[in-house]
């Protein structure tokens, strides 16, 4: 897909991280501040997508939507649906998709720490969560949102044969997803670095490639 940047520009200003409450469920804030991203418990996602139906694939964290863009024309009888943090780039991303007409893809301004639950059991064929923030420190670990409660979640909304696809370019980070799908013992995993990557790519992975970075990628299945 080719976006003319020139009719549709990204934020001037877009900053890697946004501020570290956003990071954490907002049950667990002792000050909820006023640019927290609202809560979805129970909303209507269908009326977003042009066939009137409920998204089957999930783009988690999906930045500036390159992915979410991409696959949205390379699949156009699947419904994507994408979570991002940071407002400015949710915005440009709506702005985009009403613009241009696109029927099966929408973004939402949201913090998935607080769950899914305005996502239906066993309906989404694919997960995407593709190079989130390493959270390098120690102390800074506690915002990632790969956890034993996240894969609660996508164990509960995936179907049976559905697909969770995971990418990073940091070892530690790899290190860190496969211990933490072993330790909830819900899916059957696979690393698939060399596997041939037949989705689009995002941004990152486009800077990986080209300078030559490695990535590393696991696939998983919910066990049944």
């Amino acid at each position: 897909m080719k976006i003319d940047f020139d009719k549709y520009p990204y934020p001037k200003k877009i900053r890697h991280h946004t501020s570290s409450n956003l990071y954490f469920p907002i049950k667990d804030l002792k000050i909820v501040p006023s640019y927290y991203p609202p809560l979805y418990d129970d909303i209507d996602i269908s009326k977003y997508f042009g066939n009137s139906k409920s998204p089957d694939i999930l783009d988690i964290g999906c930045g500036k939507s390159k992915f979410l863009l991409a696959y949205s024309e390379q699949f156009p009888d699947r419904n994507i649906l994408g979570i991002e943090l940071r407002k400015g780039l949710v915005d440009w991303a709506q702005n985009y998709i009403l613009n241009e007409g696109i029927k099966n893809a929408w973004v939402i301004w949201y913090s998935a720490v607080n769950g899914l639950k305005f996502i239906q059991d066993n309906s989404i064929a694919e997960v995407f969560y593709l190079f989130p923030d390493p959270w390098p420190k120690l102390k800074q670990q506690n915002r990632r949102l790969f956890s034993i409660e996240f894969l609660n979640e996508l164990y509960r909304i995936m179907e049976h044969s559905g697909k969770l696809y995971i990418s990073t370019d940091c070892d530690y980070v790899d290190e860190y997803h496969l211990k933490i799908l072993k330790k909830s013992g819900l899916f059957d995993y696979e690393i698939s670095s060399n596997k041939e990557w037949k989705y689009p790519r995002t941004n990152k992975e486009e800077f990986c490639i080209k300078n030559n970075i490695p990535i590393y990628r696991i696939e998983a299945i919910p066990k049944k």
